[in-house]
Order: C-alpha cells, then sequence, then structure tokens
C-alpha cells in the first residue's frame, strides 16, 4: 500500500488495534513454548527412578541451545526476512506458524516415547561436543526445538512488520510494548506453570499443553490473515498499483542497509542485551535452588516477576517514548541496570530477599530496553528493507542466544554456584551498556530520530 493508504486505514483505532491483539496472541503463545523448558531443568536431571530423564547440564545446555540451530547454520532467519520482504506477512506467518506447531510436536515425540536410556555418539567439536555419548532424546528434543525456532524467529519479524505496517506515525512504542508485555506474560506464564503440571502428571504434559496453545495461536493468526487480505481489497484500484515502486523490495537494499551504522549499532545492541537476558532465564530457576535457597516448587515464580512486572512496565515506558521521546535514554539506563544486576548475581551473597530485589530491577531494565529498541528500528531502516533488516537482526542475535546457552551449561557444569556464568552475564550487560552509549552519539551524529517522539501530530 501506499503511504496514504496505510494512514488512511490505520486511522481506525479498532482495526489497528485489533491486529495487534490478534498478532500479539501468537507471539505470546511462541515465548511460552520457548520458555516451557526452563523450569524443568532440575527435573530433567534427576534420576529416572524419581521422574527425570537424567539429562547431564551440558546436555540441557545443548538442548536450550539448539533453538537456533537452523536459524544459524542454514541462515534461515536472514533468508525468512527476504521471503517477508518478497511474500508478505500472511504468506510469511502462517509459514511460521506452521514450523512452530511442527517443532513442539517433535519435542513432545522425544519426550514422550523415547527412552532417556538410548544413546548415540556424536562429534560435533563446533557445538561443544567433541566425541561424546548424548541421549536420543536430548538430540530429537534438540531438532523439535530447532525447528520451533525458526517458526517462532521468523513470526516475530512478520509481527515486527504488521506493527509498523499499522502503527507507524501512532502509538507504534506503546503498540511494540504491549506486544512484548504480552510475550513476556507468555514467558512468565510457562515459568509458573510448566514445573507444578509437569510434577503433577508427567514430563510430556507442558509439551501437551504447548500444541494445544500453539494450534490456537495459527487459527488466531488466519484471522488476521483473512481481516488484513480484505483490507487490502477494499483499497481503490488506482491506489493498490501504485505500490511497487514505493514499497517492493530491491536486492540491492541489502547493501544499503548493511552500510547503515545505526543498523549495526542496533543489532550489537540486540546481540549484548538478549544474550545476556534471554539465556539467564533457561538457567535462572536453577539458580534460585542453588545460590539462594528457593524451593524447588517456588524456584520458577522467581524469574517470573521479570516478565509479569515487563506486562505493564514495557506499554509505560513505550506510552513515554511515543510522547515525550529520550528512545536512546531508556536504553542507556535498562543496559546499566542490567549489567549491574547481572554483577550482584556474581558476588557470593545468598539472601532470597536479595535475588528477589534483583528480579525486580532487572524486570526494569527488561522493560526499559525492548520499549525503545525495537520502535527505533523504523526510524533507521524503511518499511520496504524492514523485513530483511529484521531478519539480519534475529539472526545475529540467534549466535548470541544459542551460543551462550551452550557455554553457560557447560560452565555450570565445571562450577554449579553460577559464578563464573552469573560473571560472564554481567560482561554482555557492561558491553550493551557501552554499545548503547555509542546508539546515542550515532543519533545524535546521523539524526535517526531516537530521541523524538513517534506519535506525529
Amino acid at each position: 500500500m501506499t503511504e496514504q493508504l496505510r494512514r488512511k486505514l490505520s486511522d481506525l483505532p479498532v482495526v489497528r488495534w485489533t491486529a495487534l491483539l490478534i498478532v500479539a496472541f501468537t507471539m505470546m503463545m511462541g515465548y511460552y513454548i520457548t520458555y516451557q523448558m526452563s523450569p524443568l531443568e532440575s527435573l530433567l536431571e534427576s534420576p529416572v527412578a524419581s521422574g527425570g530423564m537424567n539429562w547431564t547440564s551440558t546436555e540441557y545446555g545443548f538442548f536450550s541451545g539448539s533453538y537456533g540451530f537452523i536459524n544459524v547454520f542454514l541462515l534461515m532467519l536472514f533468508f525468512g526476512g527476504l521471503i517477508l520482504d518478497k511474500m508478505g506477512v500472511r504468506f510469511t506467518g502462517i509459514l511460521a506458524c506452521t514450523l512452530m506447531v511442527a517443532g513442539v510436536l517433535m519435542m513432545y515425540y522425544a519426550v514422550t516415547f523415547i527412552t532417556p536410556d538410548a544413546a548415540t555418539h556424536v562429534n560435533l567439536p563446533l557445538l561443544g561436543l567433541p566425541d561424546m555419548m548424548l541421549k536420543r532424546q536430548v538430540i530429537y528434543s534438540a531438532l523439535g526445538f530447532a525447528v520451533f525456532g525458526v517458526g517462532n524467529e521468523m513470526c516475530g519479524i512478520t509481527v515486527s512488520k504488521v506493527m509498523v505496517k499499522w502503527f507507524t506515525g501512532h502509538e507504534m512504542a506503546l503498540a511494540m510494548g504491549i506486544q512484548v508485555g504480552l510475550a513476556r506474560l507468555g514467558t512468565g506464564a510457562a515459568m509458573s506453570v510448566s514445573l507444578p503440571l509437569a510434577l503433577r502428571h508427567s514430563l510430556s504434559a507442558p509439551l501437551l499443553l504447548s500444541f494445544v496453545l500453539i494450534s490456537a495461536a495459527l487459527l488466531f493468526y488466519i484471522v488476521y490473515c483473512v481481516m488484513d487480505r480484505r483490507l487490502e481489497k477494499s483499497a481503490p484500484a488506482t491506489v493498490q498499483q501504485g505500490t511497487d515502486d514505493d514499497e517492493s523490495f530491491r536486492f540491492s537494499d541489502i547493501l544499503v542497509t548493511i552500510k547503515s551504522p545505526g543498523f549495526w549499532l542496533v543489532t550489537l545492541l540486540c546481540l549484548l542485551f538478549y544474550s545476556a537476558m534471554n539465556p539467564f532465564f533457561n538457567f535462572a530457576p536453577k539458580l534460585m535452588i542453588v545460590k539462594y535457597g528457593i524451593s524447588e516448587s517456588l524456584a520458577g515464580l522467581i524469574p517470573a516477576i521479570i516478565p509479569f512486572g515487563s506486562i505493564v512496565l514495557t506499554p509505560l515506558f513505550g506510552t513515554i517514548y511515543d510522547r515525550r521521546g529520550f528512545g536512546a535514554t531508556l536504553i542507556i539506563i535498562g543496559t546499566l541496570l542490567m549489567a549491574v544486576v547481572h554483577f550482584v548475581f556474581s558476588l557470593p551473597l545468598h539472601s532470597s530477599l536479595l535475588a528477589v530485589s534483583m528480579m525486580v530491577i532487572l524486570g526494569l531494565a527488561f522493560s526499559l530496553v525492548p520499549s525503545a529498541l525495537w520502535p527505533s528500528v523504523p526510524k533507521i531502516i524503511p518499511l520496504r528493507r524492514l523485513g530483511t533488516a529484521y531478519g539480519m537482526i534475529f539472526f545475529i542475535q540467534n549466535i548470541g542466544l544459542m551460543a551462550v546457552r551452550m557455554l553457560i551449561g557447560r560452565v555450570n557444569e565445571t562450577d554449579p554456584s553460577y559464578t563464573r556464568s552469573m560473571t560472564i552475564f554481567a560482561l554482555f550487560g557492561a558491553a550493551a551498556f557501552i554499545s548503547a552509549l555509542l546508539l546515542y552519539a550515532t543519533d545524535k551524529r546521523k539524526k535517526y530520530g531516537l530521541q523524538k517522539p513517534n506519535i506525529q501530530e
């Protein structure tokens, strides 16, 4: 659509907020599944006689890192961005949701029907597994998680472009904040629900629930596709004919994107920030048990403070960005808080009250950065290149997520006190803070407008 038509349709609040809620529900289910296994680490590593699967810390780290295997080694996120810009949000979103359903089914099959006693020799030095035996159950679970990861990340870039499509010139940061907040609701629900469900029934029960939820997400996205198609058909033919020159993707746009210093700073910031946050969720429940003496039944609830708090705070900070600006400033504050919290977690302090307090502050950081970071990308990259830009950002981000998860799994096996692993997270936080300062300086020089409000009067 041309800018004129998009503004005409997006001026209807019911249309743009309905579109947002539908696609946000899809992402919420994706985030639920991403973190559903995090509270189960201790149970997975328990003996089979105790209801566990006898996994090792290395195997759990391998499984957690497998989320990004296909995205990284087969460049699927990069190609996903190209598919999005060439085929549009309807085709790409349906493809993404279908892959998520398939991945969950593979994980359910592995945990339910493959015995944890069977093992296979592997030699994967690139994945930190040189010449060792690995459980087949872990391998198949990792394959399913990798397929799911392709779909979930592809869905993420698609939803981002949907929101830019409908909220440019309007409450974009608020819209993205609400979407992020609902995604964090999925994360918090997984941290709170998965372990009690597994303890009451079996380890396969959380995965069965995930299959039901992600199937519902697919149906919701189909509803959005019907709405999106009807909106396009309602456009005058003369307006529709003018879309190609304005917004069609050209492969030469890739070169323009990678020449942008703002693009690379945002990409670096995403890599560092999410490498310090998302893998932390995978290991945080066990950290609460080992270092702070939290009971296993409550260990997932303490880290859940972070996503549940962001449900309210992310839209709040997004509204500030929409109406007052200061996007780069919000990012700087958030990265600084994150670095401080991870540093405190690395210290030999064992107070459960301290742990809860740090989680609250970390939740503040987890709301500040995304509320300003993602709405800033369209200020740097125009719409026709946005899918490819998001794909490249998510691709590089997935390299970090994969590598850090596997690294932390191996580090925890040699240092179960979590001192070394939390020091690693603190270093990522410090580097993210420095990147945020560089982004602020670059914005002043290039005049991207990151400090200006998003709402155009």
